[in-house]
């Protein structure tokens, strides 16, 4: 009897349980109204993307434009964020700014996401051979210093957002790997994937189409964390000069430029420095949400 019930408490949730145990889309997003964190973080996430969508609209100058007769102006009703050392608007880089980083984080985790989920479930999936060399692979990766490790990889693929892309994608791979693994190995052994290897399903449907689903909790975490450790990792390597390149504007590298005006100019590097902090924090606090909303305790009870 027992054996049964446990069978029973392993099978995926259906459609009809989701809707009850609060998994439709209406109830996840009553839910997440909840959480008080997890509603700001969605506030402050979508001014962001807003930003970044209508950047054209929301900037009143244009980014990489210089305007020698405005020269590190003061925050005022002209230039709300003042103006660089080129006279260029502060307010409008941070918003291109923005647009950027969106860029870059998507298509890095993007990568990341579609190499190292497969690699995670087949290792996780057959197990000997494939686990090992996956893992020591996986491992010797984690050995290196993230930074470091991109640094290098831009160095052979070349300095600019391509570069900075690549890398940032590339160093991500293994902690993608290690969770879908993970989840791998605490699904495969559930009844419902016994019963598709006894009618005979193939490996690939097993692994995308049964198990696939209900891995996707941690995935989805660590994906909207993903962005917040590419758009650091972004910053880091523009800020270092290995990112974006003048003029375009990039958080890193304005903080970079205003380094050596932090005491007589200090709202050069203020304002995208907060930039970066609300953003960062806005993905941690949904990520922790998703989490809290995607946990199969609480679904069950």
């Amino acid at each position: 009897m027992g054996s049964v019930v446990a069978g029973v408490n392993s099978l995926p949730l259906s459609r009809r349980e989701r809707e009850r145990h609060g998994l439709s889309p209406r109830r996840l997003v009553a839910s997440a109204l909840q959480w008080k964190t997890f509603s700001i973080g969605i506030a402050i996430l979508l001014v962001f993307i807003l930003s970044a969508i209508f950047a054209p609209i929301v900037a009143p100058y244009d980014p990489a434009k210089p305007d020698y007769q405005a020269l590190l102006q003061t925050p005022s009703g002209d230039h709300l964020f003042g103006t660089d050392d080129k006279g260029r608007d502060i307010f409008s880089r941070v918003v291109y700014g923005t647009r950027i980083s969106f860029t870059i984080a998507v298509v890095a985790v993007g990568i990341a996401a579609v190499i190292g989920i497969p690699l995670g479930l087949f290792a996780g999936y057959f197990g000997g051979w494939a686990d090992a060399v996956t893992g020591r692979f996986v491992d010797a990766l984690f050995a290196f210093p993230v930074l470091l490790m991109a640094i290098a990889i831009v160095a052979i693929t070349g300095i600019g957002l391509k570069g900075a892309i690549i890398a940032i994608g590339l160093i991500a791979i293994p902690e993608f790997a290690r969770v879908s693994r993970s989840a791998m190995i605490a699904e495969k052994e559930n009844e419902y994937v016994l019963a598709a290897r006894t009618v005979g399903s193939s490996v690939p449907r097993i692994i995308f189409r049964q198990i696939l689903p209900n891995t996707l909790g941690p995935v989805v975490v660590l994906i909207s964390l993903g962005f917040a450790f590419a758009i650091l990792n972004e910053t880091a390597l523009s800020f270092l000069g290995l990112g974006a390149q003048a003029p375009i504007p990039s958080w890193g590298a304005d903080l970079s430029a205003a380094r050596r005006y932090i005491r007589d100019a200090p709202w050069l590097s203020l304002f995208p420095g907060l930039a970066i902090f609300f953003l960062v924090l806005a993905l941690n606090l949904c990520g922790d949400g998703v989490r809290d909303l995607l946990d199969p305790r609480r679904i069950r009870r």
